[in-house]
Parts: structure tokens; C-alpha cells; sequence
């Protein structure tokens, strides 16, 4: 007989775990994107103590350790929602497909909420706060893709190792590359190393940070052609069908607007606020490729995302 987890007397409608995926996936954006403007504004020690800010709880007045305390609250939003997911995961049959990402999720939430701490302690070290962005940047991906598998038919099956291509799994770890290194860039102060777009014709600081500046420009350049070859290479195979072909559209346009908005940062470097706009794009095209990604992992004996009537079909013969 069919297994069954019960919440109140009625299993998690499948329904809500597909809400609350996405509420999950738009709340990481958000973190990621106010930890940037925490970080451009200088705010990441606004909090001297860890996990309350200046010893009490609540808001305080001034504006960078406002700006840290609710960095804090929306990271502990966001580690309440994903626990969440994984615990309707773990009481809906039909999800059991989730069950593996969403336990993935939260074990890189515990990493994130641990390098949080050790950032603070630190007093910022410029070694910490990349790696908490880098195992941000990861929980983002993995937050994608759970949002996406809560969409496709249980009955489909995921391969992570034997789904995806060679040139797909180069792609994710270019854009990978490409976020990180734009951080590593942010944090040496080397936003302004070359006020020229694309190549530095010259350079108003040190020769150094001009050297970090330029190795970011050719790891775009490189993740920038993967991830273009990743989705055209998609396209022609005939397996970008449905959800997968609007959400490669997506991407390329993101890109485009990467490289723009890059290329406005370079120029225009005095403008601090263009740096949280280039990574909200570039956290919503990760997004975008992750969840390309993810599709290209799944059998493909069903070319669509679950639509409800399929849904409702499948509940209908259990």
C-alpha cells in the first residue's frame, strides 16, 4: 500500500511545495543582492557581534548596522523557507524527486550560516567574504533547480552525471567562475583599475589590480562563449523544448545585459550602485543557465514542466 505522510491529517499539497520553492528561489536573489549593497556600502561590520547585531535584538538606528541586521534577517527568512521545503518534501509521495536537492539546499544553508560567522570574526578578511559569496552563489543554484524540479512530472527521472553534456556542465562552472572572480574583483578594490571597455588601454591605479581586473574580463569572455555554445548547441540537438527554450531566450538576453551593464561599471566606475546592478543580473542569469541546467538532467520522455491537468490526472489514478 501506498506510503503516505500526513500533516494535520492531509498530505502537503504539491501545490504548496512548488510556492514555496519559488518563494525560496526569489528571497536567495534578494539575500544575494542586499549582501552586495552591504558589502559596496561598506555596512558588513555594521554588527560587531554574531548572531545579534551590537548585542540586542531588533533594529538599530544607524544606517550600516541597519543595513547588516537585515542582511541577517532575510538570510534567516531564507534558511526558514528552505527548511521548510524540505520538510514538505519529506510528507508529499509525489515529490520525492525533490527530496534529494532540497537536502542539498539546506546542507549548503548550515555552510553559508557558518562562513557568516567566521566573515564577522574575521572583521570582513577579504578571504572570508569571497567564500561566502562563492557557497552563496552555489545556494542559488541549487535553490534554482530545486524550483524547477518542483515543476516537472514526479515520474521523470534526473541524471546528473549522465544528463548533461560536457560543454553544460563547462558552461555552469564558467558562469561560476565568471560571479567569483567579479567578487574577487570588488573586494581588491579593482572596480576602477581600467576606466576603458573592453580592453584597458590604460590604467589610472596599480599595476596589480589592473592584472585582477583583466583576468575577470577574459574568465567573462570565456564563460560568456560557453554559456552562448551551451545554449545554441541545445537548440540544434531539438531537446530545448517548452519551459527550456523560453528559459534559454532569458539567458542570452540576461547576458547581453551583463555584458552592458559590466561594461557601464568599467566606465563609470564612480557609480557604486551599477555594482549591486551587475550582480542582481548576474544572479538572475546563473539562475536562468542553472535552470537550463537542470532540465538537460531530466529523462526526457516528457518534453514540458508539469502542466496542472497532468497534475490532477496523476492524482486522479493515485
Amino acid at each position: 500500500m501506498k506510503r503516505t505522510m500526513l500533516l494535520g491529517g492531509r498530505e502537503v499539497p504539491l501545490a504548496w511545495i512548488r510556492v514555496l520553492a519559488v518563494a525560496t528561489w526569489v528571497a536567495t536573489v534578494g539575500l544575494i543582492v542586499l549582501g552586495s549593497a552591504v558589502r559596496v556600502t561598506d555596512s558588513g561590520m555594521g554588527c560587531k557581534g554574531w548572531p545579534l547585531c551590537t548585542g540586542s535584538e531588533g533594529p538599530v538606528a544607524s544606517f550600516h548596522p541597519l543595513m547588516e541586521e537585515s542582511h541577517r534577517l532575510l538570510a534567516s527568512i531564507v534558511t526558514i523557507l528552505i527548511v521548510v521545503v524540505a520538510w514538505a518534501v519529506r510528507r508529499n509521495d509525489r515529490a520525492a524527486h525533490l527530496r534529494g536537492p532540497s537536502l542539498v539546499a539546506v546542507g549548503v544553508i548550515v555552510v553559508q550560516i557558518v562562513l557568516g560567522a567566521v566573515t564577522v570574526f574575521a572583521n570582513n578578511a577579504p578571504f572570508t567574504v569571497a567564500l561566502h559569496l562563492l557557497t552563496a552563489t552555489l545556494f542559488l543554484g541549487v535553490t534554482s533547480a530545486v524550483a524547477v524540479v518542483a515543476f516537472v512530472p514526479a515520474d521523470r527521472q534526473f541524471s546528473w552525471r549522465q544528463g548533461p553534456s560536457t560543454l553544460a556542465w563547462a558552461a555552469v562552472i564558467g558562469l561560476y567562475l565568471v560571479i567569483i572572480s567579479g567578487s574577487v574583483v570588488v573586494n581588491a578594490g579593482a572596480q576602477s583599475a581600467c576606466a576603458s571597455w573592453p580592453v584597458c588601454l590604460h590604467s589610472p591605479v596599480a599595476t596589480g589590480l589592473l592584472i585582477v581586473q583583466m583576468i575577470h574580463r577574459s574568465i567573462v569572455l570565456i564563460g560568456s562563449a560557453l554559456v552562448v555554445a551551451f545554449l545554441v548547441s541545445l537548440w540544434r540537438s531539438g531537446r530545448s523544448n517548452g519551459a527550456a527554450a523560453v528559459m534559454a531566450k532569458l539567458a542570452l538576453g540576461l547576458l547581453a545585459l551583463q555584458v552592458l551593464v559590466g561594461a557601464m561599471s568599467a566606465i563609470w566606475s564612480s557609480h557604486t550602485e551599477l555594482a549591486d546592478v551587475h550582480l542582481a543580473v548576474a544572479s538572475l542569469l546563473w539562475s536562468c543557465v542553472v535552470a537550463v541546467f537542470t532540465l538537460s538532467a531530466r529523462d526526457h520522455g516528457s518534453s514540458s514542466i508539469a502542466a496542472p491537468a497532468t497534475e490532477g490526472s496523476a492524482r486522479a489514478r493515485a
